[in-house]
């Protein structure tokens, strides 16, 4: 057989026609139009007007189409496709066959995120639905279309970013200006102002200073949401439904004390819009004074000292009094709780006595109490502390300078973070040089070794550095609240009152003598002994 020349046939490509030709017949492509406008201005609200008009008109002019609908999203942004119910039940349509071609504005009136982009249009492409985007003069389905929407889908994202970056940039400005940013339709006892500022509606201000009281009274957040719903109180949304998470969350928020924790949370991805709780990634600032307070701001840490005493305690808190989680028995260790006697009789009483008194081998020993007993020995136990006023004040004033004194934990932390990144770049360095040289990997290993050992060893230290700053702040906050419950009322003569016991009382041990041990806020102790039980 001959190896000379090649012989090459052409077999010629075949020629399509469309459904309606081969049928005899010449049809109208199906053409639809989509438009979006991405905020809820009134400018940009008149802009989707004259989109909706003007597609309208630019089809119905064409006599080879036919008018196949107008797909519309309004006040959406287009980042993410999955939220636009007009555009969804567009692509829907296009893929049932009900639509040929596909008009809009632009690529950035499409969709702001190439992967969005191309993925659709590539869907459309299989089933040969075309897109046209005006302002670019790109026909999908031509052989350049692919390329061009790469690029111009690239740009708009890159614009999109960049809008984020600035508005984000614009919000963090304001943070570090102290300007404060409040959601007012979920914020109970706010409005915004005339002059852009908070201001407090006194209606709901009582509704928040009544939850603060309950709470104080020894009432969890889920018992105060009861309590709620049963006085027909609405909840910050207007709904007559409460939830214990929206109490715990007015009861947490420094907003109420006039004060303002900004960037609690940040935006993970611009595309998504993902938010995260700040955890340190991003910078916070705290502004002092910020707004007018509904709650006092001692108030306010008392109340924060009491809710973390409840969070640490290792028994979960559900009662709904003040001595809750505060009287301990002093055989065992376990707490007091409210046992009724001679509950059908007309004998009937309310006593505390040790939760565990008869579940262990040997009965606790610890007597009762009634809520008379304890309300007395309270008073006569505060009476005592406060004997010597000026020197109790005096003494609280130093320990409360010496707790917010934080200067050289910061000043360690300032050191640390430095260190910290010195040795990150040196592991840097040491990691590049083994990819790039031909290194003992003995050695190499125990340099990389030895280094990252040190980073942990700053970065434990950095850690324990910044829980003494907060076991600080926390201690102070719960000085602040003994403060307040003494020294910015006028108590004499002491009468009991759960606010006072709430803000001075650590923990009260009842010992088997009848004898009660009380653990006061700042530190002081007073024991004395229930008349009549010996």
């Amino acid at each position: 057989m001959s190896r000379g020349k090649r012989k090459v046939t052409v077999i010629k490509a075949k020629k399509n026609l469309p459904g309606s030709l081969r049928q005899g017949k010449i049809s109208k492509r199906k053409v639809a139009a989509y438009a979006r406008v991405s905020t809820d201005s009134d400018e940009q609200l008149n802009s989707y007007e004259a989109q909706i008009s003007y597609y309208t008109d630019y089809i119905k002019r064409r006599n080879d189409w036919e008018f196949a609908g107008l797909y519309t999203d309004e006040g959406i942004s287009g980042l993410n496709a999955k939220k636009r119910e007009g555009f969804q039940t567009m692509i829907d349509d296009a893929l049932n066959g009900k639509i040929d071609l596909i008009i809009t504005k632009s690529v950035s009136r499409f969709a702001r995120n190439t992967v969005d982009t191309l993925t659709y249009v590539r869907k459309l492409k299989e089933k040969q639905v075309e897109v046209y985007f005006e302002k670019e003069n790109i026909f999908t389905l031509d052989s350049k279309g692919e390329l061009l929407i790469t690029i111009m889908s690239s740009l708009a994202q890159e614009e999109s970013r960049s809008i984020s970056e600035n508005v984000t940039w614009g919000i963090r400005k304001q943070f570090s200006d102290g300007k404060v940013m409040m959601p007012y339709k979920s914020v109970l006892g706010f409005r915004k102002g005339e002059n852009g500022l908070p201001e407090i509606v006194p209606e709901e201000a009582k509704i928040v200073r009544y939850i603060y009281q309950l709470f104080m009274k020894g009432m969890t957040p889920y018992g105060i949401a009861k309590r709620l719903e049963e006085e027909n109180i609405l909840s910050p949304t207007g709904k007559e439904k409460w939830y214990g998470s929206t109490v715990a969350s007015i009861l947490r928020n420094e907003k109420y004390r006039g004060s303002a924790l900004l960037q609690k949370k940040y935006t993970v991805d611009f595309l998504t819009k993902k938010q995260k709780v700040n955890e340190g990634e991003v910078q916070q600032y705290y502004v002092e004074d910020s707004h007018p307070a509904i709650i006092d701001p001692e108030e306010f840490d008392l109340v924060q000292a009491e809710y973390s005493r409840r969070e640490s305690l290792e028994t979960y808190y559900s009662n709904s009094t003040p001595y809750s989680t505060k009287l301990i028995c002093g055989d065992c260790g376990a707490f007091y709780g409210s046992k009724v006697w001679h509950s059908n009789t007309k004998y009937k009483r309310t006593v505390w006595q040790c939760n565990d008194k008869f579940k262990l081998k040997e009965k606790c020993s610890t007597p009762h109490l009634y809520e008379a007993e304890i309300q007395e020995s309270f008073v006569k136990a505060l009476s005592l502390l406060l004997a010597d006023k000026e020197k109790l004040l005096v003494h609280c004033r130093e320990l409360k300078d010496e707790l917010t004194d934080c200067s050289q934990e910061e000043a360690r932390l300032q050191e640390l973070s430095q260190e910290m990144e010195v040795v990150a770049e040196m592991i840097s360095r040491i990691v590049n040089e083994n990819a790039t040289q031909a290194l003992d990997q003995v050695d190499y290993q125990k340099r990389y070794d030895m280094q990252v050992s040190r980073y942990e060893s700053l970065q434990a230290e950095f850690e324990e550095t910044q829980c003494a700053i907060e076991d600080k702040n926390h201690q102070s906050s719960i000085l602040s609240g003994f403060m307040f419950a003494i020294f910015d009322s006028d108590i004499l003569p002491i009468k009991f009152s759960n606010t006072l016991w709430m803000g001075t009382v650590d923990t009260v041990t009842v010992e088997s003598d009848s004898t009660l041990l009380y653990r006061f806020k700042d530190g002081s102790e007073i024991s004395l002994t229930i008349p009549g039980r010996n």
